[in-house]
């Protein structure tokens, strides 16, 4: 079974500093962020995903890479 992919626009390695080759995805309940150029891997469990809102929309999570 193969996991779909998502890239998030504007988002920057914290690896390698390149822009635009960041994918996020979920592996056994767990979500993932990988930078496509130079394989860079974060991991987050579900229970370290903070909950969010805004005015007019709603989050259900917010992934925060730098965060370890």
């Amino acid at each position: 079974m193969s996991k779909r992919k998502r890239f998030i626009a504007g988002a920057t390695c914290p690896s390698c500093n390149a822009q635009d080759t960041i994918v996020v995805f979920v592996d056994q309940n767990v979500e993932k962020v990988q930078c496509v150029k130079c394989d860079y891997l974060q991991s987050q469990a579900p229970g370290e995903v903070s909950g969010a809102t805004r005015q007019f929309e709603q989050v259900i999570g917010v992934f925060n890479p730098d965060e370890n």
